[in-house]
């Protein structure tokens, strides 16, 4: 008897954003056998119905490669109408539906219900291991929820890294006005307030320890801190975790990377980034930050600040 097709070998880049995981998960990209599509979650929103460009430039509806694995995945009927999956998306992933997903655990039961919607999501990582057959298939998309959907969809084997950035840097980073980069207009990406980002960090990023314990075997915890101030060696312990060939990362010294396009579908504007980059400490928030707005943070967060190695006093 003939075995399956082997499953697609998925790396989960999870935790909250404005931490580091695009420029993380893109450099990741990098590595010989990998590939970063960015946050496919939002593939039907940014992807198909807006149309915002590929990493490699382009608009996504042009881009040879997502047409390729589009056309691949729907067997060229097109795919499921992307106003209704993105919806359904949006609704399955609400925080406010964080105390049912671990009843639902507790009990044994899958965290987020199935849904039809599930077998048209894993299409597209299957086409992505048929077409372009990377070794590991980076996403980034962060939220821990989809992560559970990913985890139980037929042909993925899930990894995961958690990466984690102070709470303040955090804050400061989601009031930032940032050009998302993907049109041709001055659309900018969503700034959140300060009680808002909190709440996102203390929840995101205990869910992620909660269903990804690193004992499992599967999970890399990465501070960003510690990510920028050594990303070469941060990248060569993930790449062993995925047995990918750690001594061919794009770095051409401790600190810089060279970049070559990706076909990242959403994400942090740098995932645009070409040639040379550099990796430095974002410190700002350390200058610019308000008092009163490190405080308000620094409470809110204060369950997590110790237990992820962070002081009171930042």
């Amino acid at each position: 008897m003939n075995p399956g097709p082997a499953p697609a070998k998925v790396l989960f880049v999870a935790g909250t954003g404005r931490s580091g995981t695009t420029i993380l998960s893109t450099i990741l990209g990098q590595l010989p056998g990998a590939m970063a599509v960015g946050e496919l979650r939002y593939v039907w929103e940014r992807g198909f119905l807006e149309d915002h460009r590929c990493g490699c430039g382009l608009p996504f509806s042009r881009c040879p490669v997502w047409t390729a694995v589009v056309d691949r995945a729907y067997r060229g009927d097109g795919p499921p109408d992307p106003v209704v999956v993105s919806r359904d998306l949006l609704s399955r992933l609400r925080m406010l539906r964080i105390p049912s997903m671990v009843l639902r655990q507790l009990r044994g039961r899958p965290v987020v219900p199935p849904h039809p919607h599930d077998e048209k999501i894993a299409a597209l990582y299957t086409a992505l291991a048929e077409l372009e057959q990377p070794a590991v298939v980076v996403d980034s998309s962060k939220l821990p929820p989809y992560g559970k959907i990913l985890e139980r969809l037929p042909g993925i084997e899930l990894y995961v890294v958690h990466v984690v950035r102070d709470p303040r840097a955090n804050a400061f980073s989601w009031r930032r006005v940032k050009v998302t980069g993907d049109r041709d207009d001055d659309a900018t990406m969503e700034r959140l307030e300060l009680w808002r980002s909190s709440a996102m960090w203390v929840v995101w990023n205990y869910l992620v320890e909660f269903w990804w314990p690193i004992e499992r075997g599967r999970t890399i915890r990465v501070r960003y801190e510690d990510f920028v101030d050594r990303p070469r060696e941060t990248v060569e312990r993930i790449a062993r975790l995925l047995d990918l060939d750690a001594s061919r990362t794009p770095f051409v010294d401790e600190r810089s990377v060279s970049m070559q396009p990706t076909h990242t579908v959403a994400g942090n504007p740098n995932r645009h980034d070409r040639g040379l980059v550099t990796l430095r400490p974002d410190e700002e928030w350390r200058r610019a930050m308000p008092r009163l707005h490190r405080v308000v943070v620094s409470l809110f967060t204060l369950p997590g600040l110790r237990h992820f190695g962070y002081s009171l006093r930042g």
